[in-house]
């Protein structure tokens, strides 16, 4: 049975980068099911709006997180860190405390950006935030991607770099197996 991946684009522009990377993934590996999940109508995180299955864009963001087997984030990474955008996703996901989505859930983080260092600093705060949300992050596994305007073709907003999509399709196909091990632990 294939698996259906959530992919969480951590950045609202509609040309993103990010989002062309997240446009090609279904291209590379054809043996999952997509779904892009949109943050973009999310509320800034209030509790006092978090009561019951909360505000509908919270609720719909929610449900398609606990229905994906597994939740890729492809994010950039501003200021040397996590976008604001993402980190208040991540924060509607991680409640209710002890029913939130993203408890054991199997999680991947991917990044592009123009610049040379990938994205480094974003991942590690992201993975510092899926480790408190008791997510289960891809280990050892890493996927940065530097001076991505090189490699993408901005007609058709999708990654055209040979040996970058080998990769990237090489990291789909390695958190394929990831949640198959995150589902034999939790059973």
């Amino acid at each position: 049975m294939s698996k259906k991946i959530g992919i969480i684009v951590g950045s609202l522009r509609e040309h993103s980068f990010n989002r062309m990377i997240a446009n090609t993934i279904p291209d590379l590996v054809d043996s999952a099911q997509y779904e892009l999940i949109s943050i973009a109508n999310l509320p800034l995180y209030n509790a006092d709006l978090d009561r019951g299955e909360g505000p509908d864009p919270v609720k719909q963001y929610r449900e398609a997180i606990q229905e994906a087997d597994g939740i890729l984030i492809v994010s950039p990474e501003y200021n040397s860190g996590i976008p604001g955008v993402l980190k208040n996703a991540l924060d509607w996901a991680s409640t209710p405390t002890k029913t939130a989505v993203l408890i054991h859930k199997p999680a991947g983080v991917i990044g592009a950006t123009p610049g040379v260092k990938g994205t480094i600093l974003s991942q590690q705060q992201i993975r510092q935030t899926l480790d408190a949300t008791q997510s289960y992050v891809m280990p050892f596994q890493k996927m940065y991607i530097s001076q991505v305007m090189d490699k993408i073709d901005a007609n058709t907003h999708k990654l055209t770099d040979e040996t970058t999509r080998k990769y990237l399709g090489r990291y789909v196909q390695t958190f394929i197996q990831w949640i198959d091990q995150v589902q034999q632990l939790n059973e």
